[in-house]
C-alpha cells in the first residue's frame, strides 16, 4: 500500500493499494444509488421454539445477532447472499452470508446494486457516525440520501478482500478466546461439587485420598459489608477517593482506569476501606460477578452496589470468586436474587450461600491452576482487541474521512 496525497478537499483515502495510484478521487453517490432494500416480511420467522439443534438462525441487527434456530423450512432468506441486514429504529448493522430468517420487521435487507461491492458497503456503512433521536424508522428517510464516497468496483473488491481477511483473523482469534473460557468451565463445573453433593467428579492426583470437603454457609466464614451510598448531597468534606463501583468490576478483575471518585470523611475510611485479598461481588447490575481486590492501588473504597468479602481466618479468596463463576445461571446462582426484573443479591441471602471448604493446600492448588488459565485466556482477549483496534485504525486510512463525504 503506499500513502495518498491528500488535500482538505479531496475525495482520497490516505492510504491506497499500489495498483489504484493514480487512479484519480472517489466518486460521491448516495446510499441507495449502491444499495437496494428489501422488507423481511416473507422471511419472518413464525414460531420462537428455538433449539440450537436446529439449522436455520434466526437474526437481528443488534448486539445478540442469532436470537436461536428455527427448524421452519419456508421463507428462508437464501437468495442473493451475501446481505447487509439493518435495523431501521436502531440503525444497527451486520454483515450475513448465510441463509437465515429475521425476528422483527423493523429489519431492512440491502443488497448491492450493480457496481458496488456489498462487503465494501458493508465496511463504509461502518464508519458512518450517527446519533440516533427520535423513534423513528431511519433507512428511507435518513441513510439512503445519504452521501457516500466510493472508487472502482475493483478497488471496492480490493478493499473488501483485505478486510475480510482480517476478518476471518479477528473470528479465528474470538474462537479461540471464546474456547478457552468454555474449557474453563466446564473444568470448573468437574472441580468443585454439584449442588446438595460434597465431593467434586474431578480432584488433582495428590488429593484423591484427602479428606472430603466441607460445606459452610459464608457468613459463617466471612464479614460481608455493603459500600458507601452515592453522596446525593455531593459533600465536599474529607479526602476525595476512588472507588469501585459495578461497573468497573469485572468477572476476575477490576477496571481502574477511570474510576468515579467521592469523599470520605475519617470514619469511613476503614468502614469503606479495601486491602489486598478482598473479594468484591455486585450487589446489582450483573449480581454475583466477583473478583479479588490485588490492592493495586491506595486508599481504593467501595460503593454500596458492592459487596466486600473479607474472610476471618485462612481462605484462599480465589476459590470464592470461582465458585461464584462455576455455579453462575444455575438453579442454585439464581436463587441468592431477589426482585423482579432487576435483580439485586442481599446480604442476609449472600451469607446463607454455602461454599465448599478443603484444605487450604488444595484451595491454594486450585487457585493456581485457575489463576493460570486465566492469566492465558485475558492474553488472548488482549490480543483479540488489538486485533480489532487493528482493522479500526487500517479502515480510518482505507476510507477517505468522513468529512470529504459531504456529510
Amino acid at each position: 500500500m503506499v500513502m495518498a496525497k491528500q488535500g482538505a478537499s479531496t475525495a482520497l483515502p490516505r492510504l491506497r493499494f499500489p495498483e489504484f495510484r493514480g487512479t484519480g478521487e472517489w466518486e460521491e453517490k448516495k446510499l441507495d444509488g449502491c444499495l437496494d432494500y428489501q422488507q423481511p416480511t416473507k422471511y419472518l420467522v413464525s414460531e420462537t421454539s428455538y433449539n440450537d439443534s436446529y439449522k436455520t438462525p434466526v437474526l437481528t441487527a443488534g448486539k445478540t445477532f442469532i436470537l436461536g434456530y428455527t427448524n421452519e423450512t419456508r421463507g428462508i432468506f437464501s437468495q442473493g447472499l451475501p446481505v447487509i441486514i439493518f435495523d431501521d429504529f436502531t440503525t444497527a448493522s451486520k454483515f450475513v452470508d448465510f441463509p437465515f430468517k429475521a425476528k422483527s420487521s423493523a429489519m431492512k435487507i440491502l443488497q448491492a446494486k450493480d457496481g458496488a461491492n456489498i462487503k465494501f458497503m458493508y465496511e463504509t456503512m461502518q464508519m458512518i457516525s450517527y446519533e440516533v433521536g427520535a423513534h423513528e424508522r431511519h433507512w428511507i428517510s435518513k441513510f439512503a440520501p445519504m452521501p457516500v464516497l466510493v472508487p472502482h468496483p475493483i478497488e471496492q473488491k480490493r478493499i473488501a478482500d483485505c478486510l475480510t481477511s482480517l476478518d476471518e483473523v479477528i473470528a479465528a482469534q474470538g474462537r479461540k478466546v471464546q474456547a478457552l473460557k468454555i474449557h474453563k468451565r466446564g473444568l470448573m463445573q468437574q472441580l468443585f461439587p454439584r449442588e446438595c453433593e460434597t465431593q467434586p467428579r474431578l480432584r488433582f492426583p495428590e488429593f484423591r485420598n484427602a479428606s472430603e470437603w466441607q460445606r459452610v454457609p459464608l457468613g459463617e466464614i466471612a464479614e460481608i459489608k455493603l459500600g458507601k451510598m452515592l453522596d446525593a448531597n455531593k459533600h465536599t468534606s474529607g479526602q476525595l477517593l476512588p472507588y469501585i463501583n459495578n461497573i468497573s468490576l469485572r468477572w476476575n478483575d477490576v477496571d481502574t482506569s477511570n474510576l468515579p471518585q467521592m469523599y470520605f470523611n475519617e470514619g469511613e475510611l476503614e468502614r469503606y476501606g479495601l486491602r489486598e485479598g478482598d473479594v468484591l461481588v455486585c450487589e446489582g447490575g450483573e449480581p454475583g460477578r466477583s473478583a479479588v481486590w490485588d490492592g493495586r492501588l491506595p486508599d481504593m473504597k467501595f460503593q454500596k452496589a458492592i459487596h466486600r468479602v473479607r474472610f476471618r481466618g485462612p481462605f484462599v479468596p480465589k476459590i470464592l470468586v470461582l465458585y461464584m463463576e462455576a455455579i453462575a445461571g444455575t438453579t442454585a446462582f439464581e436463587s441468592l436474587f431477589t426482585g423482579g426484573g432487576i435483580k439485586h443479591l442481599t446480604r442476609e441471602t449472600f451469607a446463607k450461600l454455602t461454599i465448599p471448604l478443603m484444605s487450604l493446600i488444595e484451595q491454594q492448588r486450585m487457585a493456581d491452576c485457575f489463576s493460570s488459565l486465566d492469566t492465558q485466556i485475558a492474553a488472548e482477549a488482549n490480543q483479540l482487541a488489538a486485533l480489532k483496534t487493528h482493522k479500526q485504525g487500517l479502515m480510518q486510512q482505507l476510507f477517505p474521512a468522513p468529512e470529504t463525504a459531504g456529510a
